[in-house]
C-alpha cells in the first residue's frame, strides 16, 4: 500500500475509499472551477475587451498573470496538500474560485482585472495536487488512467460552460453577470466537497521537493511548451473567430465550446489507453504530433472558414488530451507520499506555458498576423514532441537494458 493511501485509510478509520460516481463527478467539478476563469477571458474576450477598453495584448496578460501565479504556487499548493490533504484543499480551491470570479466580474478596469485574475492562480495550483492525490488513494491502480481521464475532462467540461451557456448568458446579462454566475455555483460545489470527500488525516510533516528530477523532469519540459501552445488556443480563439473570421461572439463562443467538448473525448479516452505504463510513455509524442496538425489547420482556416471548427476539434483530441495523459504519467512515477508536489512540479511547468504562450500570441495578434501566431503555436507543440519523444526512447533503452 502506498504513503498516500494509507494516508486514507488512517482519516476513513476502514479500508480505501472506494471510486464512487459521486467522488468522480466531484473531482470532474473541482477541475472545471479551477480552470474556468481561463476560459471565461477567452470566450468573453471580444465582450471584455470593448467594455474595459483594453487591447488583445493585455487580454493575453491577463493569461500571463494568472498562470505565472498558479505556477509559482504549485510548488508550495503541492507540498500543502501532501501536508494537509485534499479535502481541505479542494474544498479551499472551490471557496478561492468563487472569489477570484467575483471579483473578475466586478472589475472596474484592467488593473483590477489582473489582480483578479492572480488570485484565481491558487485554485489552479492546488487542482492537479489534490485530485491527484484522492485518486492515488481512492481507485485501485487499473482504474486510474480512466478516472483521470474523466477528471482531466473537468477542465474541458469548464471551456464548455464558457462557451455555450455562459457565453450565450452573456448576450443577456453581459459579461459580468455570466462570470458572477459561475462565481455562485462554485459555493455549492464547496458544500459539496466538504460532504462527500473522506476527512483527511492530522496534518503531518513532508519532504520538500522542489526540483523535479527523472521523468518528473521531462513531463515538465514538455508541459511546458504544450502549455504554451494551448494557451494561445484558448485566449485568442474567440477574438480570432471574431476580428479574422467574421464570426459573431456567440459564433466564435461555439468554437471554445468545440474544442472543450472534443477535449472531454480526448482526455476521457486517451487517460484510459494510458493506464498501461508501456502504451502510455508514448502517447505524449504522437498527441503532441497531433497538435502540430491542428494549430496547421488553424492557420489555414483564415483562407477556407470550416477549417477553424475541424482544427478546434483536433486541438482537444490531441493537444488537451496530452496534458491528461501526462497526470497519468506523474501518478504511474510519482514517490510515494509526494504525489502532491510531484504532481505540482509538472503542473507548474504547464502553467508557465500558460503565463508564457498568450503574451507572445498576443504580439502577433495585436499586428493582424494571426497566421504567423498559429504557426508559432505548431512549433511550441513541435517542440513538445520532440521533447516526450526523446524521453520515451530513453525509457525504452533503459527497459531493454
Amino acid at each position: 500500500m502506498s504513503a498516500d493511501q494509507s494516508e486514507i485509510r488512517t482519516a476513513a478509520g476502514s479500508g480505501p475509499v472506494s471510486a464512487t460516481g459521486a467522488m468522480t463527478a466531484l473531482l470532474t467539478c473541482a477541475m472545471a472551477f479551477s480552470m474556468v476563469q481561463l476560459f471565461l477571458l477567452g470566450a468573453l474576450g471580444p465582450r471584455i475587451v470593448d467594455d474595459l477598453k483594453v487591447s488583445p495584448t493585455v487580454l493575453g496578460l491577463t493569461t500571463t498573470v494568472g498562470f505565472g501565479a498558479a505556477a509559482v504556487l504549485s510548488p508550495v499548493g503541492g507540498r500543502v496538500v501532501d501536508r494537509l490533504g485534499p479535502r481541505r484543499c479542494l474544498v479551499a480551491l472551490l471557496l478561492v474560485s468563487a472569489v477570484a470570479l467575483t471579483l473578475i466580474g466586478s472589475a472596474p478596469d484592467a488593473a483590477f482585472l489582473l489582480v483578479a485574475v492572480a488570485l484565481g492562480g491558487l485554485p489552479q495550483a492546488l487542482a492537479n495536487p489534490a485530485t491527484n492525490k484522492a485518486i492515488l488513494a481512492a481507485v485501485p491502480a487499473e482504474r486510474r488512467g480512466s478516472v483521470t481521464g474523466m477528471k482531466q475532462s473537468g477542465v474541458q467540461l469548464g471551456a464548455f460552460a464558457a462557451g455555450l451557456p455562459l457565453a450565450a448568458l452573456a448576450g443577456v446579462a453581459g459579461w459580468r453577470g455570466a462570470v458572477w454566475t459561475a462565481a455562485g455555483a462554485a459555493v455549492p460545489a464547496a458544500i459539496w466537497a466538504a460532504r462527500t470527500l473522506p476527512a483527511d488525516p492530522p496534518p503531518r510533516a513532508v519532504p520538500s521537493s522542489w526540483v523535479p528530477r527523472g521523468a518528473i523532469a521531462w513531463l515538465t519540459v514538455f508541459s511546458l511548451l504544450l502549455g504554451c501552445g494551448i494557451a494561445s488556443v484558448n485566449t485568442y480563439l474567440a477574438l480570432y473567430g471574431v476580428r479574422r473570421l467574421g464570426f459573431g461572439p456567440t459564433a466564435a463562443g461555439a468554437l471554445v465550446a468545440v474544442l472543450g467538448i472534443a477535449g472531454i473525448a480526448g482526455r476521457v479516452g486517451w487517460s484510459k489507453a494510458a493506464g498501461q505504463p508501456r502504451r502510455a510513455v508514448w502517447l505524449p509524442g504522437g498527441l503532441a504530433a497531433g497538435a502540430v496538425v491542428a494549430a496547421l489547420l488553424l492557420a489555414a482556416s483564415a483562407y477556407a472558414r470550416p477549417l477553424a471548427w475541424g482544427a478546434a476539434v483536433a486541438v482537444g483530441v490531441f493537444a488537451v488530451a496530452a496534458n491528461a495523459v501526462s497526470m497519468v504519467l506523474v501518478m504511474q512515477r510519482a514517490a510515494p507520499g509526494r504525489a502532491g508536489q510531484d504532481s505540482a512540479l509538472v503542473s507548474a511547468g504547464f502553467f508557465a506555458g500558460f503565463a508564457i504562450g498568450p503574451p507572445l500570441f498576443g504580439l502577433l495578434a495585436d499586428a493582424g498576423r494571426y497566421g504567423a501566431g498559429w504557426l508559432l503555436v505548431a512549433g511550441e507543440f513541435v517542440g513538445a514532441a520532440a521533447v516526450a519523444l526523446t524521453w520515451a526512447v530513453r525509457e525504452r533503452r533503459s527497459v531493454e537494458r
